[in-house]
């Protein structure tokens, strides 16, 4: 059996992960790469008697190395460990794609080019005259439409019969070592490729054929709306509220069948332990303390993410994104920091750690560990149940119309108040410990494209909603042991629970609250969705997590222990600013390999939480 590495290149959104997908299946795995935080995905795959390692490169527009993927990318194509480098072309910009694929050829000649979304490019009407293509290149090329596999077929017979060159006679007998320190010197200069530009364009001209004038005229028109000035903020609230107001209508239902099901589940278990003997003791510390604390995770956080994560994939693969970074570049850069933060918080709606893992599309170092550190500002779908239970029992109700507008209504105000504070702190971060100027960058704005909602699904909840949940059940664990042994071990007649929620009541006077409800937040920090079953547990001396049945019902436990609508004010306040999730900060750990910073982001929205409420409470007592 003949084995053959694979190196996939292409400039982003070209559909190269969709290539990858469609030559790999699910024999992948992902991993970073040595000594960076940029992530990589190797597949195996066989075609006939050969088996190949496909290499997904990151995405990059230069080999000049101007970004940590730029450099990855860079550095794997000059090694010379891959036997055929495959670049990924987009058929409805070939021009600006054909810039890298002529950098490459001038590295090495075994490079095949897949010219993909040629569907797209049919719509467009752009045809590309791929035989004319391939004689001026001198390569084979291939022409796909991936997300169909159209072209699958071709493309895997071109990589078989494909025989890699010998550096040798690549490099037409030069000295090999010469050869590979020019390959070193091209790809560690920032150099000027306008001679790559100028025959990009004589290739276009010759190869390509638009039967319209303007091909994007489509997307110019829709830009000229999503990107402007008086309509682009409005759109992007208005997007950000109807996806909001569908993951809280959607997620209900599911909340409650799943609940359902671990209580039925629950009492099965629990007549298991009793035919085994099992001792009380030990039965409630498993089911009382383990069982409940992950159930009730699952049970809050699974339905948002599988709602939240494929929306957001979704206007995603639309091609909607980049204009959301376009549009907040100029907020970020008075900020000193970088456009692409914005959409690092849109991914930090979904889950925090993965709006950290996300700040790795930032190319500079310091505007990466600004946007890191200020990423827990905007709440994560953890935060949401609270967020919305607080607002719909204590707000809402002076409202005339529906509940459901008038909760989404105020939680979009909520999340700007997220936003506006994480540049305010962005801004302060890049005038004293984290000084510069915000650096420029290229954003690409994709053409618009009929998302394939199938793909997108099952992307979303495998690669985004199943991961973050595994990395919560991991912390929720042992975090449920905790709390059990807190709250059934005793000390002078009262569990140690309530003598730590004694404690800490006169701090939580100050901040407009009381002793429980800072205890809550100390010990949700695994994850954010055990916060009000720990309140109910305190305020109802229960030895194990508390569910309720709704919310007036909550609202009448709340009120019966002193709660006002100054105390949920202040609630809300630590909700949105405190210390991220265990989750997040171990990611946040991962990615800047430092406790120190790591430490910073636990301290700088706990300490913008503490501040507001003691503010609104020394008003509150100043005026009342």
């Amino acid at each position: 059996m003949k084995k053959k590495t694979i190196a996939l290149a292409g400039n982003p959104n070209v559909g190269k992960s969709t290539v990858f997908n469609s030559l790999t299946g699910l024999k992948q795995h992902t991993g970073n790469w040595p000594g960076k935080t940029v992530t990589g995905a190797q597949g195996e795959f066989t075609y006939k008697d050969t088996e190949f390692l496909l290499v997904d490169l990151p995405g990059t527009y230069s080999l000049a190395a101007t970004s940590m993927d730029e450099a990855v990318a860079r550095d794997y194509i000059c090694s010379g460990k891959a036997d055929i480098t495959l670049v990924v072309a987009d058929g409805t910009c070939l021009e600006r794609n054909l810039n890298l694929v002529l950098q490459v050829l001038s590295i090495t000649k075994n490079v095949i080019l897949c010219v993909n979304l040629l569907d797209e490019a049919k719509k467009k009407r752009i045809t590309v005259d791929l035989d004319q293509l391939s004689d001026i290149l001198n390569i084979p090329v291939i022409g796909m439409a991936a997300r169909s596999k159209k072209g699958l077929d071709q493309l895997l017979e071109a990589l078989w019969r494909f025989e890699p060159r010998p550096l040798e006679q690549e490099t037409m007998n030069r000295d090999p070592v010469s050869q590979k320190e020019e390959d070193r010197t091209f790809c560690s200069e920032d150099q000027d490729h306008e001679d790559h530009l100028q025959e990009a364009r004589s290739i276009y001209a010759q190869c390509v054929t638009e039967e319209t004038g303007e091909p994007h005229a489509f997307d110019r028109k829709l830009d000229q709306i999503v990107t402007s000035r008086k309509f682009g903020f409005p759109i992007m609230l208005l997007l950000l509220g109807l996806v909001f107001w569908i993951t809280i209508a959607g997620a209900n239902y599911p909340s409650q069948w799943l609940t359902m099901f671990f209580a039925w589940l629950e009492t099965q278990i629990r007549e298991f332990f009793g035919f085994l003997s099992v001792p009380a003791v030990a039965e409630s510390l498993v089911m009382d303390g383990i069982y409940k604390t992950l159930t009730w995770v699952i049970s809050v956080m699974l339905p948002p993410m599988a709602i939240f994560f494929p929306l957001f994939t979704l206007l995603e693969d639309f091609g909607y994104l980049p204009r959301v970074a376009f549009n907040l570049d100029h907020a970020f850069k008075k900020c000193c920091a970088h456009g692409k933060q914005a959409l690092t918080i849109c991914m930090g709606f979904g889950c925090n750690a993965c709006g950290v893992t996300g700040c790795r599309i930032i190319e500079s170092p310091r505007e990466r560990l600004i946007a890191i550190l200020t990423n827990s500002f905007v709440p994560c779908n953890g935060r949401f149940p609270t967020l919305i239970a607080i607002i719909t029992m204590f707000f809402v109700a002076s409202f005339s119309f529906g509940s459901g507008a008038a909760a989404c209504l105020l939680l979009t105000l909520v999340i700007l108040l997220g936003i506006v504070m994480t540049l305010l702190v962005s801004k302060l971060l890049s005038h004293t410990i984290l000084k510069g100027m915000p650096s420029s960058f290229i954003l690409e704005l994709p053409p618009y494209r009929c998302p394939k909602i199938g793909s997108v699904i099952l992307r979303s909840i495998l690669d985004r909603t199943l991961f973050v949940l595994g990395r919560a059940v991991v912390i929720a664990a042992p975090a449920g042991l905790l709390i059990w042994l807190l709250a059934n071990i005793t000390w002078n007649g009262s569990s140690i629970l309530s003598h730590c929620t004694d404690f800490c009541d006169p701090f939580g006077r100050l901040l407009g609250i009381d002793g429980v409800i800072v205890m809550a937040f100390i010990l949700g920090f695994p994850a954010n969705e055990i916060v009000v079953p720990i309140m109910l547990m305190t305020y109802m001396a229960q030895g194990s997590l508390t569910d309720y049945d709704s919310l007036a019902q909550l609202q009448a436990i709340l009120l019966d222990h002193g709660w006002t609508w100054q105390t949920a004010l202040a609630t809300m306040i630590l909700c949105l600013f405190h210390f991220p999730c265990g989750t997040t900060c171990l990611t946040i750990k991962k990615e800047t390999g430092s406790w120190k910073w790591t430490a910073a982001a636990f301290l700088l929205p706990t300490f913008v939480g503490i501040l507001l409420c003691l503010i609104l409470n020394g008003l509150w007592t100043l005026f009342t």
